[in-house]
């Protein structure tokens, strides 16, 4: 049987009262979630944005995930064998690298990798990741997809964007017969290029959702066992 430390005194770092609040909070929702399910799986979540959030909330009912700093989650977890809160979770604890989450479950590991291997999720690129496509805005009426869908299915970008794609985006654009033009074709990147804050945000406007989004498992505690499987 797994020992509990629940009267165990771990301090956490100092900070403000509602920052302290919400550390505490985290810290025991964590300690809960251990007495409550079997599995702790430790998620990479680096860049991770709203709607895989509410993914994994939705699809994972019965489930608890738990985000917070790394620290917090840490030391909730036990970083050394004498802070841990059941056996081994120290051994978790050194897992949590980066921006993790906590998956609380009692699926089987199965389960588990079936789901987070068959997931992934379209998203914007960002500043300084890889462009996926080749992306030019063909030169004549700049239309809302840049070129990416045939003309009868898309509409003319509104001439209220002209100012920001000249101004912020510096695509040579101008007005004509209230349409947005182009007088040739702007590049805008090549697959593989790494991309720069101006290249993602234009991507972005054009509805660009070409990236793909992946969630690693890190590693998992069996709390029947009290073992720790790490992942490569």
């Amino acid at each position: 049987m797994p020992r509990s430390r629940r009267s165990k005194l771990v301090t956490l770092a100092q900070t403000d009262k509602k920052g302290k609040e919400n550390k505490t909070r985290i810290f025991d929702e964590v300690r809960s979630a251990l007495d409550e399910y079997t599995y702790v799986w430790v998620l990479q979540l680096d860049d991770v944005r709203t709607p895989v959030l509410q993914d994994l909330r939705s699809d994972w009912v019965g489930s608890k995930l738990i985000l917070g700093k790394r620290r917090v989650l840490e030391k909730a977890l036990g970083d050394t064998p004498a802070e841990e809160y059941k056996d081994n979770l120290h051994k978790l604890s050194r897992a949590c690298t980066g921006l993790p989450g906590l998956l609380f479950t009692n699926e089987t590991k199965e389960v588990v990798e079936a789901y987070f291997n068959a997931y992934s999720k379209q998203d914007y690129s960002r500043a300084n990741s890889k462009s996926p496509i080749d992306f030019t805005i063909p030169a004549g009426t700049v239309y809302s997809r840049g070129g990416q869908v045939a003309e009868e299915e898309d509409i003319p970008m509104s001439h209220t964007l002209e100012e920001t794609l000249r101004n912020k985006y510096k695509i040579p654009t101008k007005i004509k017969s209230g349409k947005i033009t182009l007088n040739e074709a702007f590049d805008v990147c090549k697959k593989g290029d790494t991309l720069n804050v101006t290249q993602a945000l234009i991507l972005k406007q054009f509805g660009v959702a070409a990236s793909e989004f992946k969630i690693k498992l890190v590693a998992y505690y069996n709390g029947d066992d009290s073992t720790v499987t790490k992942f490569d």
